[in-house]
């Protein structure tokens, strides 16, 4: 039999003695020396565009402006963490529009003077308006209705994550209650058709920042050049086995919701309230 080490024990000797062997670290050394020896296999990653980060096989810059648009507006684009990990996300197409410095993308959850203090900063300027629905927020064309163009240069924060992640990251950053609160009054269904949305009215970041542009910026041609690549994608991926996906609201609506409805009451209200009330947007 193969030891590691054997106990003995010596007649002249009360104490016991161990006898010449290979050791238990003796053992562990070589058994690591052999998985060392192993060759290591390096997963190859698909090599991305640099400048839509889409896989170069599906590289959407065709679809991308010749060049960046001509906008005076800054957008500030505060992203949840899980969002950077997401593969089908529509702020790299968004920033890939748009000249360097007019899209900046801040990741957390929370947000401090301490920490950020360029956010807190742009927070504070009066020119900085913050994109979230809700009964305190004004609408975008109302306050801007008897503005000159361009006389002003105006900062826009959005809010970047799930409905969900975007409502505690609004209430839980003080900071984010400092600018002017606007929401959007045009109707526009969400073309971002392979992501499912709460509601009918909910709108993925880049289709926000589209519209808010073209109306800041008095351009509806800004709206369409966005939308654009967001269209390719959705119709590549569609091409490719993906299927549409319906709000929330239409499949409650149309009984064809075929998860578990919450146990939560105050989920249950929300789902309710999307069936019921037409002028909801979570986020």
């Amino acid at each position: 039999m193969d030891h590691v080490s054997t106990l003995c024990s010596s007649d002249t000797s009360e104490e016991p003695q161990i006898c010449d062997g290979p050791s238990v670290e003796d053992g562990l050394v070589d058994a690591f020396g052999d998985l060392a020896a192993l060759p290591v296999e390096v997963g190859e990653r698909r090599p991305t565009c640099l400048r839509c980060r889409r896989p170069q096989k599906v590289c959407l810059c065709p679809f991308l402006p010749p060049r960046p648009l001509e906008v005076s507006t800054c957008l500030y684009v505060v992203q949840h963490p899980a969002e950077e990990s997401r593969v089908l996300r529509t702020v790299p197409l968004l920033a890939a529009c748009l000249p360097q410095g007019k899209c900046n993308v801040i990741v957390g959850r929370r947000f401090s003077e301490e920490k950020h203090p360029d956010l807190a900063a742009v927070c504070r300027d009066s020119k900085t308006l913050i994109l979230y629905p809700g009964p305190k927020a004004q609408n975008l064309e109302e306050l801007l209705q008897y503005q000159e163009v361009g006389s002003e240069k105006h900062n826009v924060i959005l809010i970047d994550g799930t409905w969900s992640q975007a409502k505690n990251m609004f209430l839980k950053n003080n900071m984010f209650h400092l600018p002017k609160q606007v929401q959007l009054n045009r109707t526009l269904s969400s073309q971002y058709v392979i992501r499912t949305q709460p509601s009918n009215i909910c709108l993925s970041t880049l289709e926000c920042a589209a519209i808010a542009l073209s109306i800041i910026e008095r351009n509806d041609e800004i709206q369409e050049v966005l939308l654009r690549p967001l269209r390719a994608l959705c119709s590549f991926q569609l091409q490719h086995g993906a299927q549409v996906h319906h709000s929330k609201e239409h499949l409650l609506k149309n009984g064809m919701y075929d998860k578990p409805m919450p146990k939560n009451k105050r989920k249950i209200k929300r789902m309710e309230k999307l069936v019921t009330d037409h002028n909801i947007c979570p986020r």
